[in-house]
């Protein structure tokens, strides 16, 4: 059921993002080596800020695996938004619990 709070609730996909995190890391470390023997700092420079971004998403992205799945910032907030309760019928106020039944007017079924 969609509750129209997807985006503050979805959850990253940390395994895609750890091993694209390595592959970037390699290529950055392969363009920051290579630009720097070929005497390209400009390039050289733009790999090295590459690498700090993908190690950096690379050292976040574990600690977030090292937290688990159900991992919470703090004692008030709970996993997910809880479900809303049924909506209330036409012209009531409130649901009714099953209990209940005996409480207002008689509904027109037979017996009564």
């Amino acid at each position: 059921m969609r509750t129209g709070n997807e985006p503050s609730t979805a959850r990253s996909p940390l395994r895609m993002r750890l091993w694209l995190s390595i592959w970037g890391t390699a290529w950055a470390t392969f363009g920051l080596i290579a630009f720097l023997v070929a005497e390209r700092p400009g390039w050289a420079a733009a790999c090295g800020v590459l690498l700090l971004i993908t190690l950096t998403d690379f050292f976040l992205v574990i600690r977030r695996m090292r937290q688990g799945s159900r991992y919470q910032p703090g004692r008030d907030v709970p996993p997910y938004d809880p479900e809303d309760p049924a909506p209330p019928h036409e012209g009531e106020d409130h649901p009714r619990d099953p209990g209940d039944e005996h409480d207002g007017p008689p509904s027109g079924g037979r017996g009564r």
